[in-house]
């Protein structure tokens, strides 16, 4: 069982109080990753949402024909550092509820939280105001996502801007 002292540390439940948090403990479980490990594939069910709670994730876009997905693939780089990169996995919000990218751990080791969609689900909806604070700050971390998404598209067409002169 996670203990409510790791989630209170966790940015995404900060405004939460005790009662809150002990509402959320059931869902949780922590998991480890090495380096190179997969969290989830492309494609796989949206079954969690998931926190960094150490180490570092990479976001990725699987290669067509089978080929493995590097870090060249990368859309998006989550650490526990920055909090509004620490969650991951919001496609257990939004239907078809299957996940967009794959997720690999990139730093030696990756602790991970990891929230049961379905029971987070029904405790949102019984719970209105844990539901108001998580998707409030879902929707910081899509925007933090998005400006992720506009820096690499500006950096791509300012590459192939040079190569064309």
């Amino acid at each position: 069982m996670v203990e409510i002292t790791l989630i209170e540390k966790l940015h995404i439940f900060k405004d939460f109080d005790s009662n809150e948090l002990n509402k959320l403990l059931d869902s949780c479980s922590v998991e480890n990753y090495q380096i190179g490990e997969s969290l989830f594939l492309e494609g796989d069910a949206a079954t969690a949402m998931w926190i960094v709670i150490d180490g570092s994730v990479e976001l990725r876009f699987e290669m067509p024909n089978g080929k493995p997905a590097t870090n060249e693939s990368t859309l998006s780089s989550h650490h526990k550092d920055i909090p509004e990169s620490q969650i991951f996995g919001w496609s257990c919000f939004i239907s078809p509820y299957k996940m967009k990218l794959s997720a690999y751990c990139t730093s030696r080791r990756c602790q991970v939280l990891k929230i049961d969609a379905i029971k987070l689900n029904k405790l949102m909806a019984q719970d209105t105001a844990i539901g108001f604070k998580i998707m409030s700050y879902i929707v910081q971390v899509v925007g933090y996502r998005f400006n992720q998404m506009k820096e690499g598209v500006a950096k791509f067409m300012g590459i192939n801007m040079m190569n064309s002169w």
